[in-house]
């Protein structure tokens, strides 16, 4: 433990205000001078308050900083008996030493009281906290509620931060009540003689049995530090003081809970940590996360520059890789004395178990504490820090996670390692297979994990966010050193397999609603899991290839959603390629082919694809799979399109149609209408086409697909911009960009506002047309989409380069520059071969011949008409008939 997160800092002779004010003023991202500008008083008076210089200061300026803080409640509370500044005592505080065996030191004076009137004696002074404002406010309420529990344990890793949280409480429940407050620190090798005579002293009894007297019947509050050093003793204490002293209220830290009848257990979890999807560019939102902030806060004590922007995302990956654990991120920024973030990370973000303390000296005068033979002498007023032994030994945050280890029964350990192979949250139902046994693969014996989940919750082993199924997590350094003995007794292989297996099933289970009216819970079920998909992927695709791909099989859709299409192609290809998946179900290979086609579409490689694609159907079509027929023929469509094989993809997309339509899929029937509907666009019978997504609609409703009702409406988008109907274009499509941000399509996101951009431009309005480009280049393929020049030669070119050319085009065509539109037009007509959509090359092809008349352009327009079996609309024919004459029109 440390200073600010499990013993208090050592005493420097001040009243706490100081400390207090200039937490509180670092918390609200104020300086001096700022503060007392809000305050208005001197900056003086805060300087001199900061540096202990005014221990009393006027009840006015309380009241101005305070109000100038925003402190309310509990906090305001302390922060005013903090200036009231500490009631005189009786005498001398005693106490005794933590360690066993350390000599008595008699007392200089009488022996020290609890003193009443809310002020708290025999306790060190609170510290600074960050991210704890929830948790005190909620303790402080438990604590003094009039039926309330009698005892509150905090439990939790050593580091968590259990004693600085209790001193906070502590002090804010005196700062609210006339009680008696008190603190205990426990010995090793304490009996309950020696716990009860430290709590005689902490209130200023001469004896145990004089407490009743001592505290007639008034409230009181005792902190019991440390219990884990004497959990027996302490437990027997607790229950003669129930019975002695009725109106005392206790509040325990330890490793575990105290284990007494009334007991109300409070594990602490570590501070929160920014999510891995957080933009670190953000400075203000990386630093409302209290893991950030406490790291910036220590840093700022062994070097002066915050962190600068290239730092931001070194500083996020180390308060995750933390864990938010208090101890952890104080013993990394500490180190940021000599090394910078991106160094740290680089140097330790894979040794974080390997983390030590420094040696410290015996702890100097301070706390009530419980000692070997019933004696009382001098306890710490500063601390022990966790990591730390008695005689000033380091030790690691391997160490400290491992005396939480040995306190679970052996079976309770073999099952930690299990669930250390969860890299992200789990639930209930997966910790269930993870722990089935071994002798039983059917399942058919239930192995129920909830009491192991409560012993580690108590133990602070793992930690519970939020309430959906996926909330449960073991804190990092928790899961790497369960990991670390996993491998030590060989059962990593066996786990991993088995986290493979159970990872697979969620995504099958899951990709099946990924295909209906569940898709965005079931898009953020996965994306909740994606550490344990990919790491269950990496291990199984060396050790259990078909596990592996049956797991990538079902990931197509959510791949191509997540603009993962890439990486997600690479892996199917890879485990299909692989001799030990070639015995396969021939339908799991065929779902996998399908998928690698799906994703092919997205980066222009369906050519590579259709051969598979054909083969898969074939599969589907001769086992009687009604689905994977549907999905293969609506997967050939897409292909053949962006191949040129626009007639055979009509067909496909009747046959859908007409299979969907048999076995009343409303689903299906809806895709294949879409997919219909684009034909009639070919052809140029735009009625055709609305009617069509007109369909589209009404079935997508039916089927409860909000997903494709967003598509048709894209759709017809495009079919009013075609007709020229360019504001209801602009406003169906901003509709619909909307809607498919939420849903989270970014592909079919990017053609509708390449649609928005179009017909902003075509319609004259220019300058939104301009912030529509931003849109689309804000997320680039290549370097020459972010010039403002026409890309060419660029590899790896997607279709919104080619959209984005001719929003340009159309935009200098609007403003009579007709060079400059030519060369985007050329622009356009190039990036728009490769694409799926032939129709993208005529409209640019035609605009290039209507600015510049050339007639090999004309020529050119002819062949893509019908190659693509593409019909000019009256529009574009309009545009053609002002060319000159010289070759032939299409």
């Amino acid at each position: 433990m440390t200073p600010d997160h499990d013993r208090p800092a050592g005493a420097d002779g001040r009243t706490g205000m100081s400390d207090l004010l200039r937490a509180h003023r670092r918390a609200a991202g104020l300086t001096q001078a700022e503060l007392a500008s809000r305050a208005g008083i001197g900056v003086r008076t805060v300087r001199d308050l900061e540096r202990g210089r005014s221990a009393r200061p006027q009840r006015t300026t309380v009241d101005l900083l305070a109000g100038a803080l925003g402190l309310t409640g509990p906090a305001r509370a302390a922060f005013e008996a903090a200036a009231r500044g500490p009631v005189p005592p009786a005498g001398p505080a005693r106490a005794a030493s933590a360690s066993p065996g350390s000599p008595h030191v008699p007392p200089a004076g009488p022996p020290p009281v609890a003193h009443s009137g809310g002020t708290p004696g025999a306790l060190p002074p609170p510290v600074e906290l960050i991210g704890r404002e929830r948790d005190v406010a909620e303790l402080v309420d438990l604590l003094t509620a009039e039926h309330g529990p009698r005892v509150v344990s905090l439990v939790g890793l050593a580091g968590v931060g259990k004693t600085a949280l209790a001193l906070t409480v502590a002090h804010a429940v005196a700062a609210r009540t006339p009680g008696d407050v008190a603190g205990v620190l426990v010995g090793e090798g304490s009996d309950a003689t020696d716990v009860l005579s430290a709590v005689a002293t902490a209130f200023g009894a001469v004896r145990p049995p004089d407490l009743t007297v001592r505290l007639a019947a008034r409230p009181a509050l005792l902190l019991i530090d440390a219990v884990e050093r004497a959990p027996d003793p302490v437990a027997e204490a607790l229950d003669r003081l129930a019975g002695a002293v009725p109106t005392l209220r206790v509040l325990v830290t330890g490793r575990h809970p105290a284990g007494v009848s009334g007991e109300r257990v409070r594990p602490v979890a570590p501070l929160e940590v920014p999510p891995p999807e957080l933009d670190p560019a953000e400075p203000d939102v990386l630093a409302g996360y209290p893991a950030v902030a406490l790291f910036t806060a220590r840093l700022a004590q062994v070097r002066r520059e915050p962190p600068d922007p290239a730092e931001l995302p070194a500083l996020a990956a180390l308060a995750r890789r933390l864990g938010g654990l208090p101890l952890a991120i104080e013993l990394m920024a500490a180190r940021g004395r000599i090394l910078d973030l991106n160094e740290l990370l680089d140097r330790y973000g894979d040794r974080v178990l390997d983390l030590a303390t420094p040696p410290v000296a015996s702890p100097g005068p301070g706390w009530a504490a419980a000692e070997p033979g019933g004696r009382a002498g001098h306890a710490s007023r500063g601390h022990r820090p966790a990591g730390t032994t008695g005689d000033g030994a380091t030790v690691t945050l391997r160490d400290a996670v491992a005396a939480s280890y040995r306190l679970l029964a052996p079976h309770e350990r073999a099952a930690l390692r299990r669930l250390s192979t969860f890299r992200n949250r789990w639930s209930v139902e997966l910790a269930e297979e993870m722990l089935a046994d071994d002798g039983d693969p059917e399942g058919t014996v239930s192995v129920d994990p909830v009491p192991l989940l409560d012993r580690l919750l108590q133990l602070g082993l793992l930690s519970v966010r939020g309430t959906g199924p996926l909330r449960f997590r073991l804190l990092d350094a928790v899961r790497e050193f369960a990991a670390e003995q996993a491998t030590g007794a060989g059962e990593l292989p066996e786990v991993r397999r088995r986290h493979a297996e159970v990872v697979a099933r969620l995504v099958a289970v899951t990709a099946a609603e990924v295909a209906g009216a569940q898709l965005l819970p079931a898009l953020r079920r996965l994306d909740e899991a994606t550490g344990d998909i990919t790491a269950a992927l990496a291990h199984a695709a060396v050790d259990d290839p078909v596990t592996a791909l049956r797991l990538a099989a079902g990931l197509a859709r959510w791949w191509r959603f997540r603009g993962r299409d890439v990486v997600g192609r690479q892996w199917l290809r890879r485990l299909l390629a692989d001799p030990r998946t070639a015995d396969a179900d021939p339908r799991l290979r065929a779902w996998a082919a399908i998928g690698a086609a799906r994703l092919a579409v997205e980066h222009g490689a369906a050519a590579q694809e259709l051969p598979a694609a054909r083969d898969a159907l074939e599969v589907f079509h001769r086992a009687g799979d009604v689905a994977g027929e549907l999905e293969a023929r609506t997967v050939l469509c897409a292909l053949l399109i962006a191949t040129g094989g626009h007639g055979e993809a009509r067909d496909q997309a009747a046959a859908v149609l007409a299979l969907a339509t048999r076995h009343h899929r409303a689903r299906d029937m809806a895709v294949a209408q879409n997919n219909l509907a684009w034909h009639d666009i070919r052809v140029g019978d735009l009625a055709g086409a609305r009617r069509r997504l007109a369909a589209v609609d009404r079935l997508a409703a039916q089927a409860g697909e909000r997903r494709l009702r967003v598509l048709a409406r894209a759709n017809l988008a495009e079919v009013a911009r075609l007709a020229g109907r360019y504001a209801d274009a602009v406003a169906q499509g901003r509709r619909v960009v909307a809607g498919l941000a939420e849903l989270g399509d970014p592909g079919q996101r990017r053609r509708a506002l390449g649609t928005v951009g179009l017909a902003l431009a075509q319609g004259g309005r220019p300058e939104e047309a301009a912030e529509v480009l931003s849109s689309l280049r804000s997320r680039p393929t290549c370097a020459a989409a972010l010039r403002s020049e026409p890309a060419r030669g660029c590899p790896g070119r997607r279709r919104e380069e080619g959209a984005c050319a001719l929003i340009e085009a159309n935009i200098a065509l609007r403003r009579g520059d007709r060079e400059l539109a030519a060369e985007w037009f050329a622009a356009a007509a190039e990036a728009a071969v490769d694409g799926q959509d032939r129709r993208d090359v005529v409209e640019a092809l035609v605009g290039l011949a209507a600015s510049t008349g050339d007639p090999d352009v004309l020529d050119r327009l002819d062949r893509a008409c019908r190659e693509g079996g593409i019909s000019l609309l009256p529009r574009e024919a309009a545009l053609l008939s002002r060319v000159p004459p010289g070759a032939a029109r299409p």
